[in-house]
């Protein structure tokens, strides 16, 4: 009886240690990471990492280039993490919702510059659709167990505005502003939704004065700073530079102060020439110096959009560490760094494949 019990002892020890050599043994070459045993492969992340560098730019060097291929491997697993539990919660994006999206992001572009984009992004378009429908479905879940959850008071609202009562208080003027730029150089990176970019002066100039005649017309000012704008920091987000104090316009250039002081609320000025090229601005609104009163609707907005915000990130950062404690991750390509002590080993030359022996 002993000797049984021993033997079934020794044969499952046996059994876990061969299924833990399993489990643990190294993966190919091309391999980088895993998620619950789905891979991530090498060639995903190059992918990734060509169409978030410039190629017109300087190359990384291997050690920046390495960190940014880290970054991205993490992204992915938590990606892999949060579509898991999507597709578990049965949330997983439909071809209805991915084609809308779709549609929705290729719609500012003619088809040439559709294409154009896809071609210098290094993607195809099952890439891209591939990659809404992941974001899509992620933020299905976030919006179910985090922004679901987010709760804002009255009170919070009235705590908030207590504790921070000199941050309503307007000391000068202030001017909220948008602008489109247009520059007379060739841009190392356009962000522009059109991937437009005068290169001299009198396209500059041709380019500005087709803008000023669009928005004459009726077209939206923030969609196209959005298509059009040459300055990388405010295109995407519709030319808004947010409120600019009074005493801040005494730093700029005199061509812009003028113009922006003879506007109205809701007016467009006529293209500034500037030394570095062509302005077009927008005067969304003046704010009147003063004690922002805890009634004034603006003030209540902007601080339930604060502190939801401040909510959402907390409640999205611990979701996204319980998930990650709840799952099993392994990042390949961190150890072979640490292993080649910052250097990425080339992967194993490929076995030359060998005829069969030829029967005698």
């Amino acid at each position: 009886m002993f000797q049984r019990a021993f033997l079934t002892a020794a044969l499952l020890a046996l059994a876990l240690s061969f299924g833990a050599c399993r489990k643990e043994s190294a993966p190919g070459p091309d391999v980088w990471a895993s998620v619950n045993g789905k891979e991530i492969k090498r060639d995903e992340v190059e992918k990734y990492f060509r169409s978030r560098s410039n190629p017109e730019g300087q190359e990384p060097s291997q050690e920046e280039g390495l960190s940014l291929k880290l970054n991205i491997i993490d992204e992915l697993i938590n990606n892999e993490i949060l579509l898991e539990r999507a597709k578990k919660m049965g949330l997983e994006a439909g071809d209805g919702e991915v084609e809308d999206k779709f549609t929705e992001f290729k719609s500012p572009f003619t088809e040439d510059e559709f294409q154009r984009q896809l071609k210098d992004r290094g993607v195809t378009v099952d890439d891209l659709k591939r990659d809404l429908r992941r974001q899509l479905t992620i933020q299905k879940l976030i919006n179910r167990e985090v922004v679901a959850k987010v709760s804002i008071t009255d009170q919070d609202v009235t705590d908030f505005y207590n504790q921070n009562r000199a941050q309503f208080n307007v000391v000068e003027p202030q001017y909220r502003v948008s602008q489109i730029v247009i520059t007379p150089r060739k841009e190392t990176q356009v962000r522009n939704r059109k991937g437009d970019d005068a290169t001299t002066d009198a396209e500059a100039r041709r380019k500005a004065a087709a803008l000023l005649a669009q928005i004459h017309e009726g077209a939206d000012f923030a969609t196209v700073a959005m298509d059009y704008s040459e300055d990388p920091s405010t295109s995407a987000n519709g030319g808004d530079l947010g409120y600019i104090p009074e005493s801040a316009l005494g730093q700029a250039d005199p061509a812009l102060k003028k113009a922006l002081t003879a506007l109205k609320p809701g007016e467009v000025s006529p293209v500034v020439t500037l030394r570095d090229g062509y302005r077009i601005l927008k005067l969304i609104a003046r704010e009147s110096p003063g004690q922002r009163a805890l009634a004034d609707p603006k003030v209540q907005n902007s601080i339930r959009d604060a502190l939801r915000n401040r909510k959402e990130q907390l409640l999205r950062s611990a979701y996204l560490s319980v998930a990650r404690d709840e799952a099993t991750v392994r990042n390949y390509l961190a150890q072979q760094i640490l292993e080649s002590t910052g250097k990425l080993p080339h992967p194993p030359p490929a076995t030359p494949h060998r005829p069969p022996p030829a029967n005698k």
